[in-house]
Parts: structure tokens; sequence; C-alpha cells
């Protein structure tokens, strides 16, 4: 029997009080956890969220968490999820399921008391792992241990049925591998995935998103990527992609899901706007990157160290760092003048032009037409002298009052 030890999180005094609400109501052994706590425990990876199956119906769970005097949130009643919050934390319980139907997208689920059922309708045999308060652990599908410990990614059942039942898992499918696989994909679920890449436009932009940002935030998402392409997924995910061979280049360089993004897409500030806002991405995202496009005529790694100052007042520091970057990628062989030039661009604070149309108006030249061409003028000086810190008056009345030759 495999058995967790030394895990903190099942041991916490938060942890014991939600078991013991849920066992106070359906007796010993009506809960256990479930999925990544148990998956990650066994990996010795981070644990992130704890999640917990059991046998009482959602209004029983609830029922128990309140009477407990924990707080209990319906967060997915309708689909037998109930939050339960103790010691401000969030336990999210769902009671046992089986799929009744699905449509590629969502699923009616009706409620049971049989382990087997409830591990038969997850995505992949590591996820389908329970492990009681005592840490002993329970694999249904009897390959689940195994295949945490060997970094596998496998559908449980047939790959084909368990994409069809969700097409977003075709996604997970490469995004697990990213962040837990190890060794070559799994041969049958990437056929799958293969067959059934069209079935993804049943899904919704938010969902696609959000599995392919959490892919890009792997350490080293490069194999799962390079896969997604060779099956066509990439295609129906991004298909605007046209250079892996850049995002390989410069990936391990990134440490942001962003920037990893902009990465495999062409620097077209239109296009980028496009793919963002059709993914349903932040406004913060589109900008973002949208703002490193716009930028990158006045970026390459021949700038002279008064042209990255002039880049980083007009294009701001992180869209200049993430342009130098992807510059690096595309010439390897100058990397260490990106280098260089990333590091003068992360110590150098971009001024604020030190005057404006009040100063102008202060000196006698109404407000107008006139009061912008003066502002352009200093700025264009000001910046041409690599951004002065005294000395404004002067220039400023020189444009103002040229001198009388």
């Amino acid at each position: 029997m495999t058995r967790l030890t030394d895990q903190a999180w099942l041991n916490d005094p938060a942890t014991r009080a939600v078991v013991a609400a849920l066992e106070a109501a359906g007796g010993p052994g009506c809960s256990r956890f479930v999925g990544g706590c148990v998956r990650n425990a066994l990996m010795g990876r981070p644990i992130d969220d704890i999640d917990i199956a059991t046998t009482l119906k959602p209004e029983q769970t609830e029922k128990a968490i309140r009477v407990a005097g924990l707080k209990a949130v319906p967060t997915g009643i309708a689909h037998g999820t109930v939050t339960a919050v103790a010691d401000r934390k969030p336990f999210e319980i769902t009671t046992l399921r089986r799929d009744v139907t699905t449509d590629g997208r969502n699923a009616t689920v009706a409620f049971t008391d049989d382990w087997a059922e409830d591990a038969a309708r997850r995505d992949f045999r590591l996820n389908a792992l329970y492990a009681d308060a005592k840490g002993q652990v329970f694999d249904p599908t009897g390959q689940g241990v195994e295949d945490a410990a060997a970094g596998r990614i496998v559908f449980v059942g047939d790959p084909a049925t368990r994409i069809r039942e969700d097409y977003l898992r075709i996604l997970r499918f490469f995004r697990f591998f990213a962040w837990y696989g190890r060794g070559e994909m799994d041969a049958a679920g990437l056929e799958a995935c293969r067959e059934l890449a069209s079935g993804m436009t049943r899904l919704s932009a938010e969902r696609v998103s959000k599995e392919l940002m959490k892919l890009l935030a792997a350490d080293d998402p490069r194999p799962a990527v390079r896969a997604m392409a060779d099956t066509g997924v990439l295609a129906q995910v991004l298909p605007d992609a046209d250079d892996l061979a850049l995002f390989e280049a410069v990936v391990t360089r990134m440490d942001d899901p962003v920037e990893r993004l902009g990465a495999l897409l062409p620097l077209d500030a239109n296009l980028l706007r496009r793919v963002t806002e059709g993914l349903r991405l932040p406004n913060a995202t589109r900008d973002r990157l949208t703002d490193m496009a716009q930028a990158a005529a006045d970026v390459d790694l021949n700038l002279t160290d008064h042209a990255l100052r002039v880049a980083v007042y007009r294009h701001g520091r992180r869209a200049v760092r993430e342009l130098l970057t992807r510059r690096s990628g595309e010439t390897p062989s100058r990397s260490g003048d990106g280098d260089r030039l990333r590091a003068l661009a992360a110590t150098w604070d971009a001024p604020v032009m030190p005057v404006g149309g009040k100063d102008i108006v202060g000196l006698g030249v109404p407000p107008g037409p006139e009061t912008g061409r003066i502002l352009k003028a200093f700025e264009a000086g000001w910046i041409a002298d690599d951004f002065p810190v005294e000395g404004h008056a002067d220039r400023l009345a020189a444009l103002i009052t040229p001198p009388r030759g």
C-alpha cells in the first residue's frame, strides 16, 4: 500500500477540521483527498489546492460544514461542489459523480457512492488518485501511482472517449505533460489528440486561453508545444503561431507566460490585438503584447546606450527588455549584447519631461497651437541631449524668444 508521509497539509488543523466535519455526518471513510494534492504529494511537488471527494450529497456536505461551525459556500452545488473554509483556507468538496450525458464541453452528472465510477470519469490516471485522512492512497485505475512516479500522462480508459466527453482535455493533456511529464508522450493519447483536434472549436475562448496560459507557465513548455504543433493542436489554438524556432530559442530566457505567448506570434500589433481579443485574454495582456510590437522598429541589438534610453523613454522598460530577449533569440551569437542592453534598461529610470504647458504660459505664450509646438521642440532637444537634469529654463526661453543674430 502506498501512503503519503511528511505532508504538512494533511495534518494541518484546518484540514483535520474539514475531514472531521464530513465524517461526523457520513462516518469514517466518507471522504478522501483527490487529484492534485495527492498527485503532487507523490511527486514531491508543492500543494496548491486541497480537493476532497465525498459520498455525501451536496446538501449533506453543506449542512455538515455549517454544523461544525465552518463556512460553507455552494460554489457549484448543481455539479456537487461545496467549498468549505477553515482557518481562511478553502477546501473544494465534491460528491462522487458519474457522467450521464456529455457534449464535448459540458456534462450532465448523477451522484454516486462508487469510488471507481468517480475515478472512471476523470481525465488522467495520475489525477484519479485518492487518499484518506491517514494518508493511505487509493488507486482505482491500478496505474495512477506508477504514472506519477514515472511522469506519464495517460488518459483514464480510452483516450478518444475521454476527449469526446470534453475537448478541453486535449489541451490538458499537453499542459499536464509540460508540468509533470517525463520522457516520451503517450502514443495513444497523442494520436487521439491528433484525430480529434478539430473538436476544440466547440470550446469557449476563456477555457482555451486559461489552459494555454497555464501550459506556457511551465518551467519548460517546449516539448509540449512542439507536440502540439506536430499533432495540429497548436494550429487550432494559435493558427498564427509561425516560428517555433524562435520560441524554442528564447523560452528558457523568459519566465512569464505572456512573454512566451508573444514569442509564438509575429510582431504585428493588429494581429496580436486580434489574437488576444479572440482568446478573451485580459486587456492588460493585449496591451502588453501590442506595446512590444509597436516598439519593435526602435529596438535591436545595435542600440547605443543613448538610443536604448530613448527607447525606454518612449516605449517603457518592459516592452524594451522583452524585445531584447526576443532579438537575442533571433541572433543567438549576439545574446551577450542583448544581456548588456537588458541590464542597462533594468537600471535606468525614464524621467518625466521636466516642463509642461503651464511653464510656457508663464513665460507669456498664450495657450494654443504654439504651446504644443514649443513643447514638442523642447522634448526633441532634451532627448537628443540625453535627458539633462538642468538648464531647462534657458532651453525653453531660447525656443520662445530665438536669439537675434
